[in-house]
This record gives C-alpha cells, sequence and structure tokens, in this order.
C-alpha cells in the first residue's frame, strides 16, 4: 500500500470514516520520496529503537520499519489508530502507543521498549508542538539523535548559529545539549492539506557532553532566558528585568569583564559568552 498515494489515502481514510483536525495540526505526506528520505536522514538501523511522534497513517512509520530494529508511535488521535493497525499490519516491529507524548514517561518508555537498541527520534511533528516536544526529547539523555521534519523557519532558528540575530534562548538550549543541522526543504505542496509554509528537515545529535562547562546549569539557563527576555534592550535591562537581586549597574559591570560592549544585546552572545557571564554573576550571588 503507498500511503503516499492521494487516492489511496482518501480511500483509507473514508474506510475508516477519518476527518482531519486542524488543531492537532495533521498535514500527511503524499509523496513517497519524502519519508523515505526522512528515514534515512535518521540513520536508523538494525540496532535502533526508533521513537515516533504523530505517526498519522504511517508513512513514515513503514520507511522506519524497514531499516530499525524497532518502532514504537504515539499517536494522540484515537481515530487513526484503527487505520494505523491496517496500515502498519505488516511490520510486526511497529508498535502504536495511545496517548500524548507530552504527558508519557519517555525515559521509562524507552528503557522498556528499547532494551538493547539504541533509542533515536524520527517525527514528523505538528506544527503547535515542536517546542514542547523538543524540550522533553532533549531532556531525555537516552535518546542519541532527533531527526524532525518542523516549520522551516523555526528549524533556521534552531540551527542558527549562537551569537547571529536568527537564534533564542531555545536555540542556545537545543545547541548547548545537541549538534544540530537542517537537512533539506519539504515544499507545501508535499502535504495534505497543504501547510501556509514550508517544511524541513532538523537533525539533532546528542554531544557527548554540554557544549560549555557551567558549575550551574539552572543559573546559566536563567541568565540565557533573561538576555531574550526584552529582546530589544541591551542586554543589561534585559538581564536587569530578569534577575531582580542584581543592579543595572552591577550587571554593566559583570558584562565589560567579559569582554563584551556594555551596549550589547543577548542575541549576540554565544554559548561560551555565557557561560564566562554565569561565572562572573555567580561569585557575586
Amino acid at each position: 500500500m503507498n500511503l503516499c498515494d492521494y487516492d489511496t489515502i482518501g480511500a483509507l481514510l473514508g474506510r475508516h470514516g477519518f476527518h482531519f483536525s486542524k488543531s492537532m495540526g495533521q498535514n500527511f505526506l503524499i509523496d513517497a520520496q519524502v519519508p523515505a528520505d526522512i528515514a534515512a536522514a535518521s540513520q536508523a538501523d538494525a540496532a535502533c529503537g526508533v521513537l515516533e511522534i504523530g505517526p498519522g497513517i504511517g508513512p513514515l512509520t513503514a520507511e522506519l520499519a524497514q531499516r530499525a530494529g524497532k518502532v514504537v508511535s504515539i499517536e494522540l488521535d484515537k481515530s487513526l489508530l484503527p487505520v494505523l493497525a491496517e496500515t502498519m499490519a505488516p511490520y510486526p516491529n511497529v508498535e502504536i502507543i495511545s496517548g500524548d507524548a507530552m504527558k508519557l514517561d519517555l525515559p521509562s518508555l524507552a528503557a522498556e521498549k528499547f532494551a538493547g537498541l539504541t533509542p533515536i527520534v524520527c517525527a514528523n511533528l505538528p506544527y503547535n508542538i515542536t517546542t514542547p516536544v523538543l524540550t522533553k526529547l532533549i531532556e531525555t539523555p537516552c535518546f542519541q539523535t532527533v531527526t524532525v521534519l518542523i516549520q522551516k523557519e523555526v528549524a533556521q532558528r534552531l540551527a542558527a548559529a549562537p551569537g547571529s540575530a536568527d537564534g533564542g534562548s531555545f536555540s542556545l538550549f537545543l545547541q548547548y545539549h545537541m549538534e544540530t543541522e537542517v537537512l533539506f526543504d519539504v515544499p507545501r505542496d508535499k502535504f495534505l492539506p497543504a501547510p501556509k509554509v514550508t517544511s524541513a528537515v532538523l537533525r539533532c545529535v546528542r554531544r557527548e557532553k554540554p557544549a560549555v562547562a557551567v558549575a550551574d546549569e539552572a543559573f546559566f539557563f536563567k541568565i540565557v532566558r533573561g538576555a531574550f527576555l526584552l529582546r530589544r534592550k541591551t542586554l543589561p535591562n534585559s538581564l536587569a528585568a530578569a534577575l531582580p537581586g542584581f543592579s543595572k549597574e552591577t550587571l554593566t559591570d559583570a558584562i565589560l569583564r567579559c569582554g563584551l560592549r556594555a551596549d550589547i544585546r543577548g542575541e549576540r552572545l554565544t554559548l561560551a559568552d555565557f557561560a564566562r557571564l554565569t561565572d562572573v554573576l555567580s561569585a557575586l550571588r
């Protein structure tokens, strides 16, 4: 069954009385080359256990099943479960779990389902849950790689070079833990229904150790988030709003001690800059 063929999709969904849900961000792929390319980009093989979030009718799932040792797909929409039961019947190494990925204990799930395998993630993520899902995946250290199809603009921002105007606090959070790369675009016309924007595949590979060494990780990320709190303001002004325990003068002095300009904006700092600033401010607490 060609799960990307327009007529096949129509007949399949008609048999099961399925209707698209805009609130769930459902956009099914209609070009078979795209899920094949995404699965190949994930580098899944027989030694891998792949977690997929939001399989839809299963075109990417099927491609992953032909490569990986096991595939576990989490689907929130219960109306898709009978569809997946039909489309995934040829693949004994696929398990469909009904539930909300944001509410599941992913470390426990991976330990239970992927024993003896290397856990990775590969998914066509709904646009409306990209950031929370990626956050949860990053905070689940067992997942060695995360390969996702997301909105192109978001993918570019998440892979933006630290210190560029394109990034943000979440970009730095992601790059602190992972090496990121935008692999290829997927045009709007490759989906049913067609989204309003172009998509892209983002691949994240977990670092053996974080990109920079910091003594207090929680304080480090509080400073990173604070630097972007008032994005149009200078770093001292933005941090003064985020760190009420520090005066603007103290913050300005700390920034200068790091070799940075007092009028610099948070978006211009690299991870190394933030690490140095965290060390200086930690000594003043």
